[in-house]
């Protein structure tokens, strides 16, 4: 298990990306321990600050021999806007790696990444790994429009078999990531679907997955207020390996579960049947 740590990180490098903002992070101690699916937990503004929450983020790359990672992010608030107006040579406190990561295949298989938007982020990264494994990558990426596209570069530097869609049609197949999704299931003979994204696009994808007995592998984007499991913000109904249904905590107990043991369509609510619920005033 990679046990986080908290650093002072210095800015290295930052660059725009489309509609988002990549910032190359030096963090002492932390890269050699990240695998594709951590997160890391940033701290805004200072000390003195009136932002308490840390901001988490997906870690796109991490170079160990630097002892850097990368995030990327977008700006959607008072938190990442002030991330964005910092410049090298400034320094932010993080902790990371936060969560769980994505299984990694022992042996090679035929793997189908999906994501929306910035959920891209760590799946490049993830696509190396099992390639190095002996096994086939192909993408699926979406995007609202195309200026919220981000890697496709990326991936096509990695396979050529990369499908982009966006809901207006400004790049690649009109729609969503999922209209394309089953025949790319089928064309590649796919073993397993990683995917990360909007929590619809998640349940979406799950289902398309499940019907061409394909695994699948979910990073949620649940918001993550303390990233280490205290505050109980992230919580999702799952079903546990025993067929009984908890609420688990997205930032330590994921962000990556099996798609088929999660809950969506009871995602905020209390489902009578979840053990506790009586306790939690169920009805």
């Amino acid at each position: 298990m990679a046990l986080p740590l908290q650093v002072q990180a210095e800015i290295v490098g930052r660059e725009p990306a489309g509609a988002y903002h990549r910032m190359v992070l030096r963090a002492p101690g932390i890269a050699a321990r990240v695998e594709p699916g951590h997160f890391v937990a940033v701290a805004i503004g200072g000390v003195d600050s009136s932002m308490l929450l840390r901001r988490a983020f997906s870690i796109h790359r991490a170079d160990p021999e630097a002892e850097t990672i990368d995030v990327v992010f977008s700006e959607a608030g008072r938190g990442t806007r002030e991330l964005a107006r910092l410049r090298p040579g400034d320094t932010v406190n993080v902790v990371a790696p936060l969560g769980t990561p994505f299984p990694l295949p022992a042996e090679p298989v035929s793997a189908v990444l999906v994501a929306g938007g910035y959920g891209s982020a760590p799946m490049f990264a993830l696509a190396e790994r099992v390639r190095d494994a002996g096994g086939s990558v192909a993408f699926v990426l979406g995007a609202a429009t195309a200026e919220r596209l981000y890697g496709v570069d990326q991936a096509r530097a990695i396979t050529e078999d990369v499908v982009v869609t966006t809901d207006d049609g400004s790049e690649g197949i009109r729609g969503f990531v999922t209209g394309p999704l089953p025949e790319v299931l089928t064309a590649v003979a796919a073993d397993v679907v990683y995917a990360c994204g909007p929590m619809g696009m998640l349940r979406a994808v799950t289902d398309v997955a499940t019907a061409h007995d394909a695994r699948v592998f979910t990073a949620v984007e649940e918001s993550m207020a303390c990233g280490v499991g205290v505050c109980m913000t992230c919580v999702l109904p799952v079903v546990g390996d025993d067929g009984v249904s908890r609420f688990v905590r997205s930032c330590v107990d994921g962000p990556c579960f099996d798609g088929t043991k999660v809950r969506w369509d009871d995602a905020g609510t209390i489902p009578a049947d979840i053990e506790g619920a009586a306790a939690m005033g169920a009805h």
